[in-house]
């Protein structure tokens, strides 16, 4: 899968960045025909903690449709997993509506083909 990553206002690690691309790989089982994707990874203020917030966006391109996922964790690895999961979802979801259009348009045009021979 062709991956844009972003990050915000800091510089993502080579080991994160890898951790990133090698999860969103594994989509791939579940749909192979993703076409791209986009994350966006950004610090968020902590107002009166000194522990920074991370947010992770994933945005993945599929033929007539964009998945999006924005998770909010401690950690860039944990908000990937979270985010992985959702997807998971979101995909398994995609691919059942693609299924079922798919088959309907074969049982419409069955139903046409049967009426045309009677």
């Amino acid at each position: 899968m062709k991956l844009q990553v972003h990050s915000i206002h800091f510089d993502a690690d080579k080991k994160l960045l890898e951790f990133i691309q090698s999860k969103l790989n594994k989509l791939d089982t579940f749909y192979d025909k993703i076409t791209g994707g986009e994350v966006f990874l950004r610090l968020d203020k902590g107002e009166n903690t000194k522990v920074r917030g991370k947010t992770l966006e994933v945005k993945i391109s599929l033929p007539g449709a964009t998945l999006f996922v924005r998770e909010m964790a401690t950690t860039f690895e944990e908000a990937m997993d979270i985010a992985i999961e959702a997807l998971k979802v979101q995909l398994k979801r995609f691919k059942e509506k693609v299924q079922e259009k798919s088959l309907g348009s074969r049982q419409v045009l069955m139903n046409l083909s049967m009426a045309s021979e009677s």
